[in-house]
This record gives C-alpha cells, structure tokens and sequence, in this order.
C-alpha cells in the first residue's frame, strides 16, 4: 500500500511538471514570433536533426535567471570575507505558516539539549563522586577550608569562626556552647570576637605542631629499633664487602663521564672569513714591497727605522690577567766587584765591566810605581780611560761600519722582491740567465705576484704575454747540450696555473706553435719525399700540451690538431737511426697517453710499432703481412734493431729510455748500442702490450693485431734475447689471446611470411560525406577533438561577453541609482536653502 501511494504521488508530480511544460510551449507556440527555425539546404533521410527550432526568448530569460542567481551573488559577495547566512527554519519558505516554523524550531531546540554527546558513553545517567562525595555537592562549596588549618581537620570550622563570618554579630553571638557565664551574657564587640578566635586558631596550631613533632621522634625512634633487630634477621655482610659495594656504586658511568667532559670541553671559536684570491694577492704584494724596502735599505747602509710602539689603553678595571709577554725581559745573573748587578739594561752591565777593567788597569799601573805621587796618578788614569774609551768607540764605529757594508753587498746580491712583467722574450732572458734553477723559479714566481690581475687593469695581458715567454723558453732549455729536464720539470707547474687562470690565451699561444711545426713538414715534404722527427724541445711541447689541456673530450681545440700533428709523424717522418726510433717511440706513449680517457682507435700507432718490431727481424723472408710507410720490408735501414752479439744480451738490464738519448748518443761504443737495440725492443713490446689491453673491446680486434701477433710468434728470433724480453713477449701473446673473440655467421632477419594472393573481394570502408579521403581513424579521431576544441572555445568566448554585458548593464544601473539619489538630495538641499532664504527676505521686509 506504502509503495502505491509513493508511486501514485511521485506520478501525480510528475503529471503537473509536464503540464506545466506544455503550458509554456503553448504559450510559446502561441506567439509565432517568438520561435526561430533553422532551415536546412536539403534534407537527408536517416539524419538526426537538431535544435531545428529554436526559442531564443525562452533561453534568453533562462539565462538571465541564472546570470542572476550565481554570477550577481557573486559580484555582490565580491571583496567581502564575512557572510551572514541565516539558518533559521523555514525562514524564506512561504509554504509554511509561522506557527509551523515555531513549533518545528522548538521541537530541533529540545532535540539539541536532549541527544546524546556521544554514541559510545553508556553512563551518562550515573552519579560521579570524589572520596565518597557526589561530585554536584562539591560543586556547590559547601565545606569551606580555613587556610590555617592542617591536613587533620579539614572542613571543621568553629562556631565562632562561622558566627563572625557570617552571622555579623546577631543572635548568633548569643549562643553559648558551655554552661553560661555573666561575661559570656553580655554582648561582646565584633572586633573582641575577632581577636578571641585569632588566639584560638594560634594556639590550635600550635598545639598541632607540638603533636607532629612528638610523631617525627617516635618514627626516628622505631627506625632506631627496626635497625637493630634486622642485623639479627638477615646475614651480616663483611665490612670489605660494604666498601666494594660502596666504591661500586662511587665509581661514576661512562656516560657520566662523558657528559663531565663534553661540559669540560673547550667551545668553537669563530673563525675569520675566508679570504679571497684578490685578499691574498694584496697580502703577497704588501709582503713584497716591505721586503723590497728592506733590502734597498740594507743595500744603501741605511740604519733599521726604531718603530714606535702604541700605548695599549687600559681601562681602570683592568686585572691584568690575560698578559702576554711580548719579549723576554729577564737579564742574566752578574757580579760587579763581588757585588750582585741588578742593572735593567745591558749597557748598564758592559759600563760596569769597563769599570772594572779600568780600575784592574789602574791597580797594574800602581803596583808597577808605588813612588808616583796620587795627583800624577789621578791625572793619568783619566787620560787612558778617554784614550781607552776614544780608541773603543772607533772600534765599534768600524764594526759597524764593516757590518754595514757587508748587509750591503749582500743586499746587491740579493734577488729582488719586485719585478716588473717582462715585454719580450729578451727581457725574461735577461731575469733568467745564468741563474739557478732554484733562483729562476722565485724570479718567476715573483713576478707572478707582483702582477697579478686583481691588481691592476693591464696584468691579465702581461700574464697572458708571460705564458708564451715561459714556452719559447722551455724550448730553448730543450735545445741545450745537454738540455735542462730539471728545470722545464719544474716550469710546468708555472704554466699549469697560468693556463689555469688564462685558458684561451694558453690555447691561442700553443697552436701557433701547432701550426709551425706543421707548416715545416709540409714545406719539408714538398722538396723531399720524406721528412725528419722533431727535435726535443717539440716532443716536450706535445708532452706539457697532454699537462695543460683535457684529453678525455671528443673535440679540443689543441688536443685534435696535437693527435693529427702526432700520427703525421708517425706515418710521413723517416726511420733511419736509432734516434729516431726513440723518438717514434716517445710518440707512441704521448698517443697512448692521449687516448688513455676517450680510448680513440689509432691505426698509426699499430702500424708503427709493426714497423719497429719488422726492424728486430734478421732474415727477412715470407712474412704474410704487409707494412705500410715510412717501413719496408727490405732496404738499407731495415734491421736496425738486429742483435747481432749474443755477450751483450748477457749484460742488457731493462730499463727506462733516458731522454738524452734522442739528442745524442755514443755510437762508437757498441755494447751500449746493443743495449739501446734491446732498450727499444722492450719498450716496443710494452706499448704493444698496453695497446692489446686498450683496444681489446673493439669487434675488429683479431684483425688488427693479427699481423703482430704472427710476426712474434714465427718471424722474431726469441731464443737470442734476454730472459726479461723472452718473459714479456710471452706476456704479450698471452694478453692477445685473451682478448680474441668468438665470430658468428650473418643469420637473415626473420620476416612474417607474405600471403599468396587470393580471389577475395577487397572490402573498404565507405566514409562519411564532408570528411577527407585517405585519412586515418587516428588523424579522424584528432580532426574531430580540434574541430570540437575550436566549437566549444567559441562557446566560451559567447557566454564570457553575454556575463560581461550583464554585469556592466548591473554597474550602469548602480551608478545611476547613486545619481539620481545624489540629485534628489541636492534638490532638497536648494530647496531648502531657498525656503530660507525667502523667509529672511520676508523678515527683512516686515523689518523695514
């Protein structure tokens, strides 16, 4: 019954909104004007129409009703943080009459009062109490606690006490507790009272610290006991026991421990700012100059400036307890006639010993003539001590004049603290030359600080200028006979913070050196076919360039021409002399050096070392392998390194190429020859070695070394060199057999087989007609999402101006409003003023 009278009302409201409904479209209808229709250039059949006709007065006022409801509440709510909402019942709903609202508010009222706070407390109905007491009656303050009272009689107050509280002297006065005496019958004044209970309570509390003290003593005394009789009850411990227990429990924790010292510790200092590059430079600078004055000084025989100490200020609470003895001011122990010499300064000592020898001298003198009179004695002894003290001062006057001259030529010696950046490479020649190599460095190092570039504007540029001094000079230290290697050693530091501080100008100065050194092979090889490895002063260039300058990046602008400078060596300089092969070599470690990092294939360095090992062989036959220039197979420089003498091998020790070796070496000795043949053999096999281990990843290994490793194993003759040479050329094929990889044949993709053509009709999908052909269901899908993007931004765009003009048609009504009340009230004012104006007139008339 429940749900047929629900589905009966549901359907009854349902009823009246569609009548409702079709009483607007009526009326609508009704109004031919009122309607819009689409009209369509053809008809389609199976074609869905839509909003074919319109009502834009309906959709209109519907948008103005909601324009109205959300987008003006807010315009009106706009830049307001509080908001009144009124939550009463039925406030705004008219269907309701007002007793309604006020017997539904009463009902929600007592509904709030009576639910429960909480679901989960079943004992909201139950008394709470405290000691016994219900909780309510202590609220309430019924036993009021005198302050003076103890923890015995808490809530007992006296009648006297309550009487004059809180009777105020009436009939509670009156009352007697004992048998009534005729003081007690007559009325006692308030203040009587007052001073009777002050008594009382006194002496209640007194009473009561009587007892508690009397309690204090029994307790004390019954512990006593107890004492006692437990030394009966239990064992009785060793009184050595007691002291462990005791030092046991004194012996303080670790953690104890620890928190006392950290206590103890002493706290962080503040430390001074870091100081910056162009700080510490001033710093060196001032340094310099101070150091540089004192050496003209000592060199011009200039006494020391005496420097004038600054009083400390004292402060008159000043305790003196943090001192700090600047110089040693305790004098040494002397004797001046027996007597102690207590003299503050030295003078005052070396003035009592002259004394003393004075008066010696003069004693000598009279024990010589005892027959002089006293005058002539007197007379006499005072013109030796002038003569003594005259030829003293003349002595001490030379001393100083010899020291003087002495700190001078020293000074000259000295080297100076100041120097001024070189502008060519002759000046910096003339600093340097013929000096040590100690002396060079602080010379160097002394004009690096005297012009540094946080000094001045122009340093930086005579820095920059000083970087390619320091290189044309490292290489004229390379030209000498024999050449400096200590000395270019320690400059490389030099360059390294140079370039460093100046990278591009460091870059620009070494490929111009790149590009001479180039420039002289290709005019060499342009008159001859073949050209001669650098000298040394070059190949330390190319090693101080691997110093300066990254070598792991894929491009450089120094590092890539250096490479291609190296490999032209390697291929277009000739092999003649030992030199050479040392200085192949020398390149080779450069190239590996290089390409340690990146690890750069370099066919070069392979085809060289195949070369040099070629030049080992003795008896050149099939080789089953081809070399490429600057070797040959056969010719007049082909077996260079051929041990010929099996007692040299005997002696050879291996050992590191010196480098003097490329600018000279003794031919003559032969053993030393042999040893050098041997010395590059070794040093041939060990690059081959360390090539083996960096290029063994590559998928074309086993080709590139094949050749070197067939030429160790059949052609050179191992059996006549050294145990060493024979163990490392072991090493050597082991390491390349290591590395040798496995190859698979080249297996065709797997492809889906094509199918064989059949007679089947080819179904293809007829699209819809204002669509492009040829077109994709992913490029219609993104088509359709753009076209439906473009319709609803257009959409957007529509209702954002219809909101803009109803707002601004809402402020125009406001304005207006505001003026048309501005102007109702300037007219009231007029017309006021004009009232009072003709009653004035009027006045005056009457008046007059």
């Amino acid at each position: 019954m429940a749900r047929s009278s629900k589905r009966r009302k549901n359907g009854s409201a349902f009823m009246a909104n569609r009548a409702q409904e079709n009483a607007v479209s009526a009326l609508v209808w009704r109004n031919p004007f009122e309607v819009k229709v689409n009209k369509q250039k053809f008809n389609i059949l199976g074609r869905k129409t839509r909003h074919d006709v319109g009502l834009p007065g309906v959709t209109r006022s519907k948008a103005q009703k909601k324009r109205t409801q959300t987008l003006l509440k807010e315009y009106k709510e706009k830049e307001k943080s509080n908001v009144f909402k009124d939550k009463r019942f039925g406030e705004y709903d008219t269907k309701i009459s007002p007793e309604e609202k006020m017997m539904k508010r009463f009902s929600l009222e007592q509904q709030k009062h009576y639910e429960k706070k909480s679901i989960y407390n079943l004992n909201e109905e139950e008394d709470l109490t405290h000691y016994g007491h219900s909780l309510a009656d202590i609220k309430k303050l019924s036993d009021i606690i005198d302050s003076d009272s103890d923890t015995e009689e808490r809530g007992t107050l006296s009648e006297e006490l309550t009487a004059s509280h809180f009777g105020g002297g009436g009939l509670l006065c009156k009352k007697t507790i004992g048998q009534p005496n005729e003081e007690d019958k007559k009325t006692k004044s308030q203040k009587d009272l007052i001073e009777e209970m002050i008594a009382k309570s006194k002496q209640e509390k007194r009473e009561r610290k009587i007892q508690r003290e009397n309690t204090l003593e029994l307790t004390e005394k019954l512990n006593n006991d107890w004492k006692e009789i437990q030394t009966l009850l239990f064992c009785r411990t060793s009184s050595s026991d007691v002291q462990d227990d005791v030092k046991e429990k004194l012996k303080p924790d670790e953690y104890d421990m620890i928190v006392k010292e950290l206590g103890f510790e002493m706290k962080v200092q503040p430390s001074a700012r870091m100081k910056t590059e162009e700080d510490l430079a001033k710093e060196e600078q001032e340094k310099l100059i101070q150091l540089e004055a004192d050496r003209l000084r000592r060199m011009h025989g200039e006494a020391e400036p005496e420097i004038k100490k600054k009083m400390k200020y004292r402060s008159a609470d000043d305790l003196e307890d943090g001192f700090v003895l600047d110089q040693d001011d305790r004098h040494l122990l002397s004797y001046n006639d027996g007597k102690l010499n207590i003299g503050d300064d030295e003078d005052e000592t070396k003035e009592g010993l002259s004394e003393r020898e004075d008066e010696e001298s003069d004693t000598e003198a009279a024990a010589i003539d005892p027959c002089r009179d006293c005058e002539t004695d007197k007379g006499s002894i005072k013109e030796a001590r002038a003569r003594r003290n005259q030829k003293k001062t003349k002595e001490s006057k030379k001393l100083q004049n010899n020291q003087q001259n002495a700190l001078g030529e020293t000074a000259k010696v000295e080297l100076p603290y100041l120097f001024d950046a070189p502008e060519s490479y002759e000046q910096l020649k003339a600093l340097l030359w013929e000096r040590t190599m100690e002396e060079q460095l602080l010379v160097i190092e002394r004009i690096q600080k005297s012009n540094h570039p946080s000094l001045a504007v122009g340093n930086k540029a005579k820095l920059e200028k000083l970087f390619g001094f320091l290189l044309d000079y490292v290489g004229e230290l390379a030209r000498k006979d024999p050449p400096e290697l200590k000395t270019i050693d320690k400059l490389v530091l030099i360059l390294y913070d140079l370039c460093q501080m100046f990278p591009k100008a460091a870059s620009n100065h070494v490929k111009l050196i790149l590009q001479d050194a180039t420039h002289d092979i290709e005019e060499i090889l342009e008159v001859k076919s073949h050209a001669r490895f650098p000298g040394l002063d070059m190949l330390i260039y190319l090693k101080i360039i691997a110093v300066l300058f990254p070598t792991s990046d894929f491009w450089h602008p120094v590092i890539t021409p250096s490479l291609l400078y190296m490999s032209q060596l390697l291929i277009k300089c000739s092999v003649t002399t030992l030199q050479d092969i040392a200085k192949g070599l020398f390149v080779c470690c450069l190239l590996l050096e290089y390409v340690s990092l990146s690890q750069r294939f370099i066919p070069e360095l392979v085809n060289f070392l195949l070369g040099i090992l070629h030049m080992a062989i003795p008896k050149k036959g099939v080789q089953g392998y081809t070399l490429v220039h600057p070797f040959g197979s056969l010719g007049k420089h082909s077996e260079l390194l051929v041990i010929h003498e099996k007692g040299s091998t005997e002696t050879w020790q291996k050992q590191n190429l010196p480098l003097h070796i490329i600018t000279r070496s003794n031919e003559d000795d032969k053993t030393e020859v042999h040893h050098l043949r041997l010395s590059c053999l070794s040093l041939g096999l060990d690059l081959v070695l360390r090539c083996a281990v960096l290029y063994g990843s590559l998928p074309s290994f086993q080709e590139i070394v094949r050749p070197i490793q067939k030429l160790l194993t059949t052609h050179l003759p191992l059996m006549t060199y050294p145990t060493k040479l024979q163990e490392l050329c072991d090493s050597v094929l082991k390491q390349l057999e290591v590395q040798k990889q496995c190859y698979y044949p080249l297996v065709c993709e797997k492809k889906k087989p094509v199918p064989l053509k059949l007679f089947t009709p080819k179904i293809m999908k007829v699209l819809e007609f204002g669509r492009k052909q040829e077109s994709s269901k992913k490029e219609q899908e993104r088509r359709r999402l753009i076209h439906k993007h473009k319709r609803e931004l257009k959409g957007a765009v529509h209702e954002i101006r219809k909101d803009n003009q109803f707002l601004a048609q809402r402020q125009l009504t406001e304005i207006m409003e505001r003026d048309s009340v501005r102007k109702r009230k300037v007219k009231e004012l007029f017309r006021s003023l004009a009232q009072q104006e003709g009653d004035w007139k009027a006045m005056k008339k009457k008046k007059f």
